[in-house]
């Protein structure tokens, strides 16, 4: 049986090493690669660290990850603002220095108190520095690119947590505390290792100073961004500007031809109009755009999705089917082939909001479906129960894929270019508040009521992927 690489896995790694060439991305791919290695390590060891060696019980565990959620809740929307005022590339040295150090503190974690804050500081740093690295990739691509970048990115994720896992692997073997905390400070170290790339950033991927100039106004959301818009309506922008400005929240458009689609298009333009005007305070808060406030709303109902993998499906293939298992690490295989091999082809044309819309629309159907098919699961022997659960993975990982995509190019397109930071950390706390509510909604529906549940939980996912797509596809319309 021949080794040789199949073509889709050449083409995979074609589209990978493609990437290398652009400098920006580059130096995110080789960042990203060997940092989240360490976050693999991590993810393997992390739950049972904190019960077989520092000795907490499940609940306290639950209540630490909730806390962790918390914390990144509010982090995501701070840093978002900070990046539209403060060095992005700062930030995510920053923040990523944080985090390393922060996972070489869970080794002198002994108690629930000492584990707490360990692990709420890592929810901030974390969320710190996806807040910052969405920022910049939202000034240093435009249209298809971001999309593409984000895609590339999270297949590299996907393959350095696969590696990192292994590793952790080998301190679940051995069994120590010792193993435990060696492959922990290890997982530190690695992830203080990419900051060796990240300092390669060039200084375009940052603000431009103009954003911070009026004071508060181009950093702060809140109170701060109702203080900016009094401003705009005092009328510190002249007619034309706000005619440029209102043809701009409001524009457009289908993009075929691989460029940017029209609304980013004349939202750019309208950012170019403040600029020549004068203007003291750059774009639009997120918190007074009505359609991205829903994008995110529904993103985060969606995002839930993510507890179903996590949580709902491990606990549901123990205790409630027939099903081996070790099942749970085969899903997990299963489902990071699916992201690495047809993330980026089935990202592209997303920044298009109409193909947004589209894909968002068949991942709500795939993710109703999955589960369904998770549900039916229990009422079997084993071969039924594995296949059930095979099946429903690959629909839930398809729909997992076809989500992101879907987010990424709405959450891109619909921002306002001079706040790109403002708006995607908005973005991202829907991803925190879903990782914080999950697991709750899992063990509420499916692991409680079982099929009632499961199907409970595909409306919930049907209902809001379907408003996805009726966001995407109405903010295309001419």
């Amino acid at each position: 049986m021949s080794g040789a690489p199949t073509p889709r896995t050449r083409n995979l790694i074609g589209r990978i090493s493609a990437s290398i060439a652009d400098p920006v991305l580059r130096v995110l791919v080789l960042a990203t690669a060997i940092s989240r290695t360490g976050r693999g390590v991590f993810l393997t060891v992390t739950v049972l660290y904190f019960t077989l060696v520092v000795g907490l019980t499940a609940g306290e565990v639950a209540l630490i990850l909730a806390a962790t959620s918390a914390a990144g809740l509010v982090t995501s929307v701070l840093a978002g603002q900070a990046a539209d005022r403060f060095s992005a590339r700062r930030m995510l040295i920053g923040f990523t220095a944080a985090s390393g150090i922060g996972l070489i503190g869970y080794v002198f974690a002994g108690d629930f108190v000492s584990a707490l804050i360990v692990a709420v500081f890592l929810g901030v740093t974390d969320q710190g520095s996806n807040s910052a690295r969405m920022a910049i990739i939202a000034r240093a691509f435009d249209g298809p690119e971001r999309v593409n970048a984000r895609a590339i990115l999270r297949t590299v994720t996907n393959l350095a947590i696969a590696i990192g896992s292994g590793a952790g692997a080998i301190a679940l073997a051995v069994g120590t505390g010792e193993a435990y905390r060696i492959a922990l400070a290890g997982a530190g170290v690695v992830f203080l290792a990419g900051i060796t790339q990240l300092v390669r950033l060039p200084a375009r991927v940052d603000a431009p100073r103009a954003a911070g100039a009026g004071g508060g106004a181009a950093g702060d959301g809140g109170a701060a961004g109702d203080g900016a818009d009094a401003v705009d309506d005092a009328g510190a922008r002249d007619d034309g500007v706000d005619a440029a400005v209102d043809a701009a929240d409001s524009a457009d458009g289908d993009d075929t031809a691989g460029t940017a689609s029209p609304a980013s298009t004349a939202r750019a333009a309208g950012a170019a109009a403040r600029q020549r005007a004068g203007a003291s305070t750059p774009g639009r808060s997120p918190w007074r755009d009505p359609r991205y406030l829903l994008l995110t709303l529904l993103s985060a109902v969606f995002g839930m999705q993510f507890g179903v993998g996590e949580v709902a499906v491990p606990l549901w293939i123990a205790h409630d089917t027939a099903a081996p298992e070790v099942l749970v690490s085969a899903v997990l295989i299963l489902n990071t082939i699916v992201v690495i091999v047809f993330q980026v082809p089935l990202s592209r044309g997303t920044h298009d909001l109409r193909v947004a819309g589209r894909v968002s629309g068949i991942a709500a159907v795939l993710m109703g479906v999955a589960c369904l098919v998770y549900a039916i699961a229990a009422d079997g022997p084993v071969w039924w129960a594995v296949a059930c659960i095979v099946a429903g993975a690959l629909a839930h990982g398809f729909a997992e894929v076809l989500s992101q995509a879907g987010g990424w190019g709405m959450s891109f397109e619909l921002a306002d270019p001079e706040r790109p930071g403002a708006y995607q950390g908005v973005f991202s706390m829907g991803y925190s508040l879903a990782s914080l509510a999950s697991p709750l909604l899992v063990n509420a529906t499916a692991l409680s009521m079982g099929f009632a549940g499961w199907a409970l939980l595909a409306a919930i996912f049907l209902v809001s992927g379907l408003g996805l797509a009726a966001v995407g596809i109405r903010a295309a319309r001419p």
